[in-house]
């Protein structure tokens, strides 16, 4: 039986590692206790919900408490886990080498390692923030889908699990949003790291444009490590945005092998 992929806890996610070795954001200090912090991203009507769907009716309860038999349509856990491996390698494909991610999605092309001339601080980060944005819509709509695809095999197993399913929708409802303001800080701190390094390339350039322009064939050292930059965050953003998903996935492989 394949398993899940250990997920990573959210202070030490890949993103937040990677942002901070980078020196974009200062270290995360681990939470003690999750559920204070929760408690503060939720408003009432959110607490509300989520205080239903922790605490269904004791009659629901007792009529649903004898485990249901398996429905049809139900995959296995290896099975399941192939799906969502192909789904992240697709991806890591699309992001490492600017193809497609996965059917009826667009392939987005990184800009070339150039900079037009003269260059323009304000609007030279403009092509790699459509490039990173462009990964981050599309990103956002599949993963979600994904995400709902193996809530719905949840949904067809056990009572636990489809209680962990109904959680589940509730967390992403209420997170969303949160998440999306999060993540948008991403491009932000890249386009911040872009406009320091080409203010050093400008000096350089500046003081030396005779070695600027004795090599004009080869490519901006800065640069490139910048667009690698980019390929990485979005690396670590897919991981991010997967861990709910490989829970979920966790879980499902873990009620089968019980029941082996």
């Amino acid at each position: 039986m394949t398993q899940a992929s250990v997920r990573t806890p959210l202070h030490r996610s890949h993103l937040m590692r990677f942002l901070t070795e980078q020196g974009m954001v200062e270290a995360a200090v681990p939470v003690a206790d999750v559920g204070v912090r929760l408690g503060e991203w939720l408003d009432f009507r959110q607490a509300i919900t989520l205080h239903g769907v922790l605490n269904p009716e004791t009659a629901t309860q007792a009529t649903e408490s004898a485990a249901p038999t398996r429905r049809a349509g139900v995959m296995t856990g290896e099975a399941l886990s192939r799906y969502v491996d192909k789904f992240r390698a697709q991806w890591v494909q699309s992001i490492a080498q600017g193809g497609a991610p996965g059917p009826g999605l667009t392939r987005i092309e990184m800009p070339p390692a150039e900079l037009d001339a003269p260059v323009e601080l304000k609007t030279a980060f403009e092509p790699y923030r459509r490039f990173y944005a462009a990964h981050q819509r599309q990103m956002e709509t599949a993963v979600r889908n994904l995400r709902s695809q193996v809530r719905g095999q949840l949904n067809k197993s056990s009572k636990a699990l489809q209680q962990l399913a109904t959680l589940d929708a509730a967390f992403e409802n209420i997170l969303s949003e949160r998440e999306a303001v999060l993540l948008g800080k991403v491009p932000k701190l890249l386009e911040k790291r872009f406009a320091q390094a080409l203010k050093q390339h400008i000096k350089k350039h500046a003081e030396s444009p005779a070695a600027e322009e004795a090599r004009p064939e080869q490519p901006l050292i800065w640069l490139m490590a910048l667009r690698q930059d980019l390929r990485s965050a979005l690396l670590a953003e897919l991981d991010t945005r997967m861990q709910p998903t490989l829970g979920l996935l966790e879980a499902f492989n873990a009620d089968n092998t019980t029941k082996q």
